[in-house]
């Protein structure tokens, strides 16, 4: 399933990182190690934030891919299923199908 991870680095562990040359480091090892279909930074809230959009083909992946986030830096990690345009072209007609029954 496809799962978007929201990573939210808390500004100090943050600034930490990026002066001991370790932020950089890290994302390119994690990039290459899961190889997102799409990987996007900002800041929100405050924080550093990454969305990665990354294949989870069972749940028990999910501390693989989380546990390095909040090993790394005490960041926050969120898992949200999401899914592509074709993928909601196929799931409509059975919505609809649902909510005429």
């Amino acid at each position: 399933m496809r799962m978007m991870l929201r990573v939210s680095i808390p500004a100090e562990e943050g600034n930490k990182a990026i002066k001991d040359g370790s932020m950089g480091k890290f994302i390119e090892h994690t990039l290459a190690d899961l190889k997102p279909e799409a990987a996007y930074f900002t800041a929100e809230s405050g924080h550093r934030t990454a969305y990665l959009f990354v294949e989870i083909k069972d749940s028990s992946e999910m501390p693989y891919v989380g546990e390095r986030f909040f090993f790394a830096f005490n960041a926050a990690v969120d898992f949200i299923p999401v899914m592509n345009a074709e993928e909601l072209r196929k799931g409509l007609p059975r919505a609809m199908a649902a909510m005429a029954g």
